[in-house]
């Protein structure tokens, strides 16, 4: 029986409980919200998941160190991200964790399957780990002694281990890579064909050296590995292995969201794992770029580590969330700063989209006793700037599809930049003195629209504020299809109070 698939399923990463919430996990799961949020605006069932990867030696290490057990040391710590994902506004419909029952049988589960499908065997396996990765390297990859990825010195490992028949599933990756848009950016795509196309050797998915971590079913003096485990978050969290009619309804995954540096773990391992078991692979596996802090890399030695509850405290959680994905070309690498933030929010935020629906609100109140008017024959002006937000509407909803989010937002600025310039061009306190009562209803009835179109592009990325928005103008909830037609607005419908959506900030010089 072929399965329809009725939802849009989005993932991030599982974050490690054992530090608070940075910028970089911030940045991941916005975006994966701004997906969310507007594919829920387009009318689908979505189903947004995040969670935190309780397992493995790392985790082990930091609770022994605090003197406390495991699981109590993950139960004490959970709040940092749950209470900064609620702070953030992100609306996932599932937060998993690794030591959930349900997932740890799940897990046992999936294991048994592919060991009884004959990929995972048993051997000896010697290497060099880096604890703070949780990886495996060989020789040829080190830096010196220390990890390529966090430039730790790495241990030298020998220990008996559960091998999957990785290199088994070359060919396969290869082909399915090649043919799909399945690795985004492109130049993620290009790095894992070049690292497949070296060959592949099975993967060592089990620890004797380990103690906290799901027993192998096979072998209780082993544990699975971490990564093993942890990616099967995706599927073990919407019913593998527990609720098999909803499992259907959502998998695959439309897109897994996380940082570039994970890329290979979910581009090479995942899909060979879910080959394995006979189970569809995902549609997308999307690596963003890594974030500086003012030109430098983040590192706790340097405290230049950014908090994304206390920025978000400081400026407003939708200025945070505009500017980190309005800044950076979303796959590629960039810079947070502070500075650059704050002129954002006074140029575009205060100055562009505030002071344009400030105006507009105010002047309806004034001229119209806050009702709004008819558009009759409407003008040159009025027909361009109608079809220039009707025609960014639909620029933006296929930027944000394709996870073009700094071009959304740009195209979303056209939209009031024209209008900021239409509002100047017509000067709608000089026809309310000259008494053209029908022209001034005209441009004031276009600027509503104008703003209406606006305030449900920008839902996905700053719900709060497109919500105010839509108060002030007096609406009710919109769909994105209503983004795309024109005349939505009905005639004397009552605008609400006019209020300052942002304050500009005071830039301060440097010394």
């Amino acid at each position: 029986m072929v399965k329809i698939k009725n939802t849009f399923y989005v993932t991030t990463p599982l974050y490690y409980v054992n530090d608070k919430p940075h910028i970089g996990s911030a940045y991941t799961t916005i975006a994966a919200d701004v997906l969310a949020r507007f594919h829920r605006l387009k009318g689908e069932k979505v189903f947004f998941l995040t969670g935190t990867d309780e397992h493995g030696e790392k985790i082990a290490k930091a609770a022994a160190e605090k003197g406390k057990q495991p699981k109590e040391f993950l139960d004490e710590l959970l709040p940092f991200f749950t209470d900064c994902w609620k702070k953030l506004n992100i609306s996932h419909d599932y937060f998993i964790r690794t030591t959930d029952l349900m997932h740890e049988k799940a897990v046992i589960k999936f294991f048994k399957k592919i060991y009884d499908n004959g990929d995972i065997y048993l051997g000896e396996y010697e290497g060099h780990y880096c604890v703070p990765c949780e990886s495996y390297y060989l020789e040829s990859q080190l830096k010196g002694k220390n990890c390529p990825t966090c430039g730790k010195e790495t241990q030298l490992m020998r220990e008996n281990s559960y091998f999957f028949r990785l290199s088994k599933y070359q060919q396969a990756l290869l082909g399915y890579i090649e043919s799909n848009d399945f690795i985004l950016p492109e130049t993620r795509k290009n790095e894992i064909v070049n690292f497949i196309r070296q060959g592949l050797q099975d993967l060592s998915i089990s620890r004797t050296s380990i103690k906290w971590g799901i027993p192998v079913p096979l072998n209780k003096n082993h544990v699975i590995y971490v990564w093993f485990d942890a990616l099967l978050n995706y599927i073990t969290a919407i019913g593998y292995g527990s609720d098999s009619k909803k499992f259907k309804s959502i998998w695959p995954a439309d897109v897994h969201l996380m940082g570039k540096e994970i890329v290979r773990f979910h581009a090479v391992i995942w899909p060979a794992m879910l080959l394995s078991a006979g189970l569809e692979l995902p549609k997308k596996v999307f690596g963003h770029g890594w974030l500086t802090v003012e030109g430098e890399k983040m590192s706790k030695s340097k405290g230049n580590v950014i908090d994304p509850i206390e920025v978000s405290e400081k400026y407003s959680v939708d200025a945070f969330r505009y500017f980190i994905l309005r800044e950076i070309s979303f796959g590629s690498d960039g810079d947070y700063s502070e500075k650059a933030l704050v002129q954002r929010i006074n140029s575009e935020l205060a100055d562009g989209l505030g002071n344009l629906l400030n105006r507009t609100v105010v002047m309806i109140e004034k001229y119209f006793d806050g009702k709004i008017p008819k558009a009759v024959n409407i003008s040159k002006e009025e027909k361009e700037l109608r079809d220039l937000t009707l025609k960014k509407a639909v620029e933006a909803g296929k930027q944000i599809d394709l996870m073009e989010f700094h071009k959304a937002l740009y195209s979303v600025w056209e939209i009031i930049n024209a209008s900021n310039k239409y509002i100047n061009d017509m000067k709608p306190w000089e026809l309310a003195k000259e008494n053209q009562k029908e022209k001034l209803g005209n441009v004031l009835y276009t600027l509503a629209e104008s703003l209406r179109i606006t305030s449900i592009l920008l839902l996905p990325f700053m719900p709060e504020t497109a919500e105010k928005i839509q108060k002030q103008l007096g609406l009710e909830e919109q769909k994105f299809d209503d983004a795309l037609k024109w005349n939505l607005i009905k005639e004397g419908t009552q605008t609400g109070k006019a209020e300052i959506l942002f304050k500009k900030i005071e830039e301060k010089e440097e010394k």
